[in-house]
């Protein structure tokens, strides 16, 4: 249940974080334990009290029933508040947040971590024709069709890894169903040549066939339509290409980039309003080797250092600049095989890659439930904390 959004006594400093996948949660977490001394009040704000497992929704889309995360469970202890609504508005000049058009909350800083949706507008058809996997009500209802389709065709748009990871899912749970998996890229044409390889291969070996080269100019209800008029026919379309984000930081005047995300400094915080903090898929983080792009590795590290970053601020002290180097992508072919391809800090792939039994075991160990996670950092004291990175734990530098 949510918990209400009290009063604060006067001279508290009220920090509003507004999403709770898995950089804002990281965020809350990391920054109620840091601040449980201090007269500061944390509020999360997010539309469900579920806690949505994103890298997981591929199995629900195929009927597997996932661990139920609640999110006021999760905070419980913290310090941290909840409050359950749909963000509708943020004013940055006056430091409110509008939930539900009808409740108006303040803050003296605000972490953005609204995340991003799959962008069905850009394509035709797309949001009346096609399937996504935004959130388990979505993934629900697509497992639903799919237990009630027979021996029909499915297609999934998009080769990059959510697409693969869908496609398989299906082909290996639904073996009755026809699977085509379409795009402009190759599949895994991001890894090294073995990797790569190997999953082609494990896409063969589960009877899903691969079109590439391929752009989508419509969704039909009977398929899709490809550039050059060409058809593939299809019962089910699943649309996996590409992202959006929510035009509120756009519509608040944060400076954003071509993409709808709030344009950061070094330390995350927004370029134009410093009082607010940008993080995960909403915020556009420039390194040495160029814009971070949306995953869990990189969202979780960027809500510890707002964290990290708010609490040094409230001591006095200048933020750190944000620093974060890709470690690998692991990638799920079924529940009994899988491919990890390694990569440096910018994401270009190593030689090295695991696959198989040994990559299940890897990528299952790697991106297990953040709950246990996040239940550490709530735990930690203020001086630092424990933070997994591709299956270690390394320790951050004093927040003081």
């Amino acid at each position: 249940m949510s918990t209400a959004h009290r009063q604060v006594p006067a001279g508290t400093h009220r920090v509003l974080i507004l999403g709770a996948g898995y950089a804002g949660m990281a965020a809350a977490t990391q920054l109620a334990a840091r601040t449980r001394r201090a007269d500061v009040q944390v509020t999360v704000v997010n539309a469900q009290e579920r806690f949505t497992e994103r890298l997981r929704l591929h199995m629900t889309a195929t009927g597997q029933r996932l661990a139920e995360l609640d999110i006021p469970e999760l905070l419980a202890g913290t310090g941290a508040q909840f409050v359950r609504g749909w963000v509708t508005a943020v004013d940055a000049h006056a430091k409110t947040v509008r939930v539900d058009d009808s409740r108006v909350l303040r803050y003296d800083t605000l972490v953005y971590a609204l995340g991003s949706v799959t962008d069905t507008a850009a394509v035709p058809g797309v949001e009346e024709h096609a399937y996504a996997l935004d959130g388990p009500s979505g993934a629900t209802t697509l497992a639903d069709r799919l237990a009630r389709l027979g021996a029909g065709t499915v297609v999934v748009v998009g080769c990059g890894l959510t697409g693969v990871e869908a496609a398989a899912e299906i082909a290996e749970r639904h073996p009755q169903i026809g699977v085509t998996l379409v795009g402009q890229q190759d599949p895994g044409a991001s890894m090294n040549p073995k990797a790569r390889a190997y999953l082609r291969g494990a896409l063969t070996r589960l009877g899903v066939q691969v079109i590439t080269g391929a752009a989508v100019t419509r969704v039909r209800p009977d398929g899709v339509e490809l550039a050059g008029a060409e058809t593939v026919a299809a019962d089910v379309v699943l649309w996996t290409g590409g992202t959006r984000v929510a035009p509120l930081a756009a519509a608040a005047g944060l400076t954003v980039d071509e993409r709808g995300r709030v344009v950061t400094d070094s330390a995350l915080r927004s370029v134009s309003h410093p009082d607010v903090y940008a993080i995960g898929d909403a915020a556009a983080i420039r390194q040495g080797y160029g814009v971070l792009h949306g995953t869990c590795q990189s969202g979780m590290p960027t809500g510890v250092h707002a964290a990290v970053s708010i609490a040094r601020a409230l001591r006095g002290r200048q933020p750190r600049p944000f620093r974060f180097g890709y470690y690998h992508t692991p990638v799920s072919l079924g529940r009994n095989d899988a491919v990890v391809q390694f990569t440096r800090p910018d994401d270009s792939p190593r030689r090295g890659c695991l696959t198989g039994r040994m990559a299940v075991w890897y990528k299952e160990t790697v991106s297990a439930s953040p709950w246990p996670t996040y239940r550490r950092m709530s735990r930690l004291p203020s001086s630092g904390a424990l933070w997994p990175r591709g299956g270690r734990f390394t320790r951050l530098r004093d927040a003081r």
